[in-house]
């Protein structure tokens, strides 16, 4: 097993465990208050745990190798779970909003509040800092899931520290009443967090492009170009989990040889490989050049030239995502 799969197991596995302590942490808390505010938080903890398991289990999957049925790999199985820990948290939400109004409408005396606080203010402390680590190894592996669930941990902890400052208002004040509107409060935030989960997982299923991912394909590309590559256009990126795959046009001099034109792909392909730290498969298709591409060639002692060279192409995202060669003008 890869280190970076170690990675994740090591972190969704602590993930899991923590979930599940601490939901028994908050519904203690809940028995001991009865609280509205507190058995929001304790009901979301269910949805931590059952997505923590979902989440734990998509690592494995996505670090199977590939196989007949599945050529690239397993790695979208992340998008997956990222989208259904989404669809739990938007789930937990809407039943939220109905403790609410039932706290509104039938409001239950509160007791032992000060033990509610203090182990409410533990799980948000150790969520906090199990959601921090989170966030910080997903992004050193490129594991979605990990980065999911850890964004997941660090909404809870601010739903934990709202039902804390709820409470002790409750507390000093006596409004009671507004447990049930620190519930309504806690809904939102719940259900904004579960939205954004969901709508992150169906971009990578539809294959969104990820501007930040192809401006970081594109740097590189330009800070390795070499002369020879007349012209890149075509250019697609796809995740697959922590894995990528790229594939675009490179326009080469027509009249070289099937051995050079291999040699030239390979030095493209180890150009990218070398700068990009996670598994990177990548598919090049050679197209020849055109008398129109000798306006930006750069090679020096071309034998065919049939116009001098007027200006380089600026690869862009806007134009190196397009399905044609790119052009200058004569009079540039």
């Amino acid at each position: 097993m890869q280190s970076s799969q170690r990675i994740k197991y090591k972190w969704m596995s602590i993930s899991l465990g923590l979930s599940v302590v601490l939901m028994f942490l908050k519904f203690t808390a809940w028995w001991l208050t009865s609280s509205t505010a507190i058995l929001t938080d304790a009901l979301e903890s269910i949805i931590n745990v059952i997505a923590s398991g979902f989440a734990l289990y998509s690592i494995y999957l996505s670090g199977l190798p590939r196989d007949r049925n599945h050529p690239y790999g397993h790695g979208k199985i992340e998008f997956f779970s990222s989208g259904f820990e989404g669809a739990l948290i938007l789930s937990a939400g809407i039943f939220v909003i109905f403790q609410a109004i039932q706290s509104f409408i039938d409001p239950q005396p509160y007791t032992h509040l000060g033990w509610g606080v203090l182990l409410i203010a533990l799980t948000t402390v150790a969520n906090t800092l199990v959601g921090w680590l989170l966030i910080r190894n997903g992004r050193l592996t490129n594991s979605i899931t990990l980065m999911a669930d850890g964004r997941h941990l660090l909404t809870d902890s601010l739903s934990s520290l709202l039902v804390v400052a709820g409470i002790f208002v409750i507390m000093v004040t006596g409004l009671t009443w507004f447990d049930g509107v620190l519930s309504l409060i806690l809904s939102g935030v719940i259900i904004w967090n579960g939205m954004g989960l969901v709508r992150q997982s169906i971009a990578g299923l539809m294959d969104e492009t990820d501007l930040v991912l192809l401006q970081r394909i594109l740097n590189i590309l330009n800070q390795h170009k070499s002369n020879n590559w007349i012209d890149i256009h075509n250019l697609r990126v796809q995740r697959y989990g922590a894995d990528l795959h790229i594939d675009c046009h490179l326009t080469l001099p027509y009249y070289w040889k099937l051995a050079q034109v291999h040699q030239e792909v390979h030095e493209f392909e180890e150009a990218l490989k070398r700068e990009i730290s996670n598994e990177v498969e990548i598919f090049i298709h050679a197209d020849p050049c055109l008398p129109e591409c000798c306006h930006y060639c750069r090679i020096d002692d071309c034998p065919v030239r049939a116009h001098p060279f007027t200006g380089d192409v600026e690869w862009t995202i806007a134009n190196i995502s397009t399905n044609q060669k790119h052009f200058v003008s004569i009079d540039s």
